[in-house]
């Protein structure tokens, strides 16, 4: 899969995504804004535009690297319990830090994420019946576990509109001084390109690993805590958006093979791709009204899951 592929409708999918909505701005308008015109640009439509490319490049590579850590093709921050785990962090810190800025929200957020995300993959080392399909399954039900006790906690603590509020993945609330959270997220993504390489032998099994001189256990560890961070800015900030860390890594590695370094611009891409066609469909399906990001990327997102799961049977994998 060649870049240009992937750049070229991105970037003209972006162009065309500045100019849907209510507010009437066409391209024409660029050389003769109004006030009003210039202000909706600025603080509403590149902001979104901007926090929608971040999301879907930075949750696509954390599936990447939970794939790849995990050896098993259907592991993402959803099936593994790491976006239930980060809701129930954004959960406590309402409960407990009502006044709480947006950093030390997120900051308990990725603590439980990160928490969560451990424990999945201890009950992954303790589980002997591999099978690539059971370890998700065993994962959505250790999310759900997360997931009923935030809703206890929630309705105990009249919280639980608040708490639904972070199931919805939503870009229709993203302005400018609302988003900003999810460039904490860039930082790491270059992370990961670096440690990439030692991602790709690290999965290859902890024996092998050793073998060669690396240490599994601080590998495994640094990618498993850029998962749960990117996990955290963008549940914090924009929602939970379903199976977007499990697909499109799918998709990618069937082109181009398991090599993570190889695979990360073009998951990141692919990513962003993704989550752009998704709310472009979701903002002119039912113009002039919207559908949340989340039902559009679970619709879209679940159908081709489904495609996976037989292609798997068909082939043997």
């Amino acid at each position: 899969m060649k870049l240009r592929y992937l750049v070229i409708p991105l970037v003209i999918l972006s162009f065309i995504s500045i100019f849907i909505g209510v507010s009437d701005v066409t391209p024409l308008d660029i050389f003769k804004l109004t006030e009003e015109q210039a202000e909706v640009l600025l603080v509403s439509r590149l902001p979104r535009l901007v926090s929608i490319l971040i999301a879907g490049a930075s949750m696509s590579i954390a599936g990447l690297i939970m794939q790849q850590l995990s050896k098993n093709k259907f592991v993402s921050p959803t099936t593994a319990g790491t976006m239930d785990a980060a809701r129930f962090g954004v959960l406590v810190s309402l409960m407990w830090f009502t006044a709480a800025s947006p950093l030390l929200k997120m900051s308990i957020s990725f603590g439980f994420a990160l928490i969560g995300t451990f424990v999945f993959m201890k009950i992954l080392e303790k589980i002997k019946f591999k099978d690539p399909v059971f370890i998700p399954l065993v994962g959505l039900m250790f999310g759900s576990i997360i997931d009923s006790m935030a809703t206890f906690f929630a309705y105990k603590n009249d919280l639980i509109q608040n708490m639904t509020s972070w199931m919805q993945g939503d870009f229709s609330m993203i302005m400018s001084g609302n988003y900003e959270l999810l460039y904490i997220s860039i930082p790491t993504l270059i992370i990961a390109y670096v440690y990439a390489n030692k991602f790709t032998i690290a999965g290859m099994g902890e024996e092998f690993s050793k073998n060669l001189g690396l240490n599994y256990r601080q590998i495994v560890n640094i990618g498993l805590i850029i998962s749960a961070f990117v996990t955290a800015s963008v549940v914090l900030s924009v929602g939970v958006i379903p199976f977007l860390g499990l697909i499109v890594p799918n998709i990618v590695t069937i082109y181009q093979g398991d090599h993570l370094k190889n695979n990360l611009i073009h998951t990141a891409l692919l990513g962003a791709l993704f989550v752009l066609v998704c709310d472009i469909i979701g903002r002119v399906i039912i113009y002039p009204y919207e559908v949340p990001i989340n039902l559009t990327v679970g619709v879209i997102g679940s159908g081709i899951f489904i495609y996976l799961l037989l292609r798997r049977r068909k082939y043997g994998l």
